[in-house]
């Protein structure tokens, strides 16, 4: 299987940068799981004040690119191309890691339920293959 770049990512879901947190996309299987990828850079915007003088990449960030990664995942059906995935809840999310400039973080989200446009997501963030975090995404996809 090919690898997705930002430019097929930004065909398939609606993010842009600042925001598009995904620069690959490395494994598909659409409807079921994607695993993306994302080289965190000193030149992220968010690290002029997360944190001064200790720049740490945003819990809440590593979800939005887990979430992303799953979105891939979903709207590369038939069925949902073309529309948005919506974050519905996050649940059980825990925080194993920092994130730091350098580091490259693997994103892995699998669809482990799906009913009509609604469903769950398992996702895990991994750096240098250890668990930054981890958390349990619902989703609703719409127009």
């Amino acid at each position: 299987m090919s690898v997705y770049t930002t430019k097929e990512i930004m065909e398939i879901i609606p993010h842009r940068q600042p925001f598009l947190l995904i620069d690959t996309i490395e494994e598909l299987e659409p409807g079921i799981r994607a695993v993306g990828k994302k080289c965190v850079s000193y030149n992220e915007p968010f690290f002029a004040g997360h944190f001064p003088g200790e720049p740490v990449m945003p819990g809440v960030l590593i979800i939005e690119a887990l979430a992303q990664t799953g979105a891939v995942a979903l709207l590369t059906l038939e069925e949902y191309k073309g529309k948005t995935a919506y974050f519905g809840g996050i649940n059980s999310a825990k925080f194993k890691q920092k994130v730091v400039p350098g580091d490259v973080l693997m994103l892995e989200t699998e669809i482990i339920k799906r009913k009509g446009p609604f469903g769950v997501g398992k996702a895990t963030a991994k750096v240098n293959g250890k668990v930054a975090a981890v958390a349990e995404l619902t989703f609703a996809v719409g127009a």
